[in-house]
C-alpha cells in the first residue's frame, strides 16, 4: 500500500515538473492548461487537451507500472501538431502511447461490409506509417468490419502488407469471429511486449456469454496474442484472479490483456454513473450521441471528468490497475472533433 502510495506522489511530481516546461507546443506546457481551465469553449485547443490528458494517463499508470500499455483508438490526426500527415511529430504525446488502433482502415468506413473509400484509406494509413517510421516497436492495430470470408481474406492480408496487426469483426464487437477458425498468423510464442503480438481479438461486449465463467473459459481456450476486453462482466470488475487466467494461452505461453476504456464520453452504464445526471448534468457532461444511446459527450479537459478517469481511489484506471490489466484501450479519442464542429466561432 506505502508503495503505490509513494508512486501515485512521485507522479504528481513528474506531473508538475511536465507542465512547467515551457510552452512550446511539444511541450505538455501551462499554455494548453490555462486554456482548458480558464478559456471558453471556442479558444480552447481541444486536440491539445486530448494529447494533454492521454500524457497524463500514461505518466500515472507507468509510474505504478512501467511496463504498462496505452493504446488509443482513432484520432490519428493528434500524432502531428498540425494534423498533417507531413506535420512535425508531436513527441510528448508519440512517447507516451505504446501502439494505435484504428476503425475502418480497409471495411467499415461507411457501411459494414463495404470497402472504406481509397482517399479515407490513403489519409490514415499516411498517418500510421508516420508513427511506424518514427519508432518501428508502435504497434498499429485495425479494425475491420466486414463479414464476407473475401473481405476478410483481404482486410489481414492488406493489413499484413502494411506491417499491422488486424482483426476483421462484427460491429457490435460481442463475438469472436467464425472466420478464420483460428486467429490470423496463429501464434504459439509467448508475448512479453506490444510489438511481439501477430493477432488479437476485441470483444467488448460479452452479451452473448450467459456467465462469468462461460465468457472466461471460452477466452483462455484461444490463440490470440492480445484480448482487448472490457474491465466488468455484467457490472462487476474483473478480478485479479480472472485477468490472470487469462494471461495464458492453452499452451502456457504468456499473452496480454488489455481493457477497454472510453475517455471522450461518459456512459450511462458505467459505475461512476449517477441518476440525477439525466435532470441535473454536470457542467462537463454533454449531450447524448445519437448514434450510441447512452454515451455521452464530455469536456474531457475538466478536472472533474478526469478525476472519475484516472488518479483517485475510485478512478476507472485505478480499478483497472488494481485488476492487473496489461494496459488500456483509449477509445473516443476523436472526440475533440465534436466540439471543434460545435463550439469554434
Amino acid at each position: 500500500m506505502l508503495a503505490k502510495v509513494f508512486k501515485i506522489l512521485v507522479f504528481y511530481i513528474v506531473f508538475i515538473l511536465i507542465i512547467s516546461c515551457g510552452n512550446s507546443p511539444q511541450t505538455f506546457s501551462q499554455e494548453y492548461s490555462k486554456k482548458g481551465e480558464e478559456g471558453t469553449d471556442s479558444t480552447i485547443d481541444y486536440r491539445q487537451e486530448m494529447r494533454n490528458f492521454i500524457i497524463s494517463i500514461s505518466t500515472y499508470a507507468k509510474q505504478v507500472n512501467p511496463n504498462f500499455i496505452i493504446i488509443p483508438q482513432n484520432g490519428v490526426e493528434l500524432i502531428t501538431i498540425n494534423g498533417e500527415p507531413e506535420g512535425e511529430i508531436v513527441v510528448p504525446y508519440v512517447k507516451a502511447i505504446d501502439g494505435q488502433g484504428q476503425e475502418d482502415l480497409f471495411y467499415g468506413f461507411e457501411e459494414d461490409n463495404k470497402p472504406t473509400p481509397v482517399e479515407e484509406t490513403k489519409w490514415l494509413i499516411s498517418f500510421l506509417d508516420r508513427l511506424k517510421k518514427y519508432d518501428k516497436q508502435k504497434t498499429i492495430l485495425v479494425i475491420d468490419y466486414c463479414s464476407d470470408k473475401e473481405k476478410i481474406y483481404n482486410s489481414y492480408k492488406k493489413n499484413e502488407e502494411k506491417g499491422y496487426i488486424s482483426i476483421a469483426t462484427c460491429r457490435e464487437l460481442n463475438c469472436i469471429p467464425k472466420y478464420p477458425s483460428e486467429p490470423f498468423n496463429k501464434n504459439y510464442k509467448s508475448i512479453e511486449f506490444l510489438f511481439q503480438a501477430k493477432n488479437f481479438l476485441y470483444l467488448i461486449n460479452p452479451e452473448n456469454f450467459k456467465t462469468k465463467e462461460e465468457f472466461l473459459k471460452t477466452l483462455e481456450n484461444t490463440y490470440y496474442d492480445i484480448l482487448i476486453i472490457d474491465a466488468f462482466f455484467e457490472d462487476k470488475l474483473l478480478t485479479k484472479k480472472d485477468i490472470n487466467r487469462l494471461k495464458t494461452k492453452p499452451n502456457g505461453a504468456k499473452r496480454i490483456i488489455i481493457a477497454y476504456m472510453s475517455i471522450g464520453e461518459a456512459e450511462d452504464y458505467r459505475y461512476y454513473w449517477q441518476k440525477e445526471w439525466y435532470e441535473n448534468p454536470p457542467e462537463w457532461l454533454e449531450k447524448e450521441n445519437p448514434d450510441w444511446r447512452g454515451n455521452y459527450k464530455v469536456k474531457y479537459w475538466h478536472p472533474q471528468w478526469q478525476n472519475i478517469i484516472f488518479g483517485t481511489p475510485d478512478s476507472y484506471l485505478d480499478k483497472i490497475l488494481n485488476s492487473g490489466f496489461d494496459g488500456v484501450y483509449l477509445d473516443i479519442i476523436d472526440g475533440y472533433e465534436y466540439f471543434e464542429e460545435n463550439y469554434h466561432t
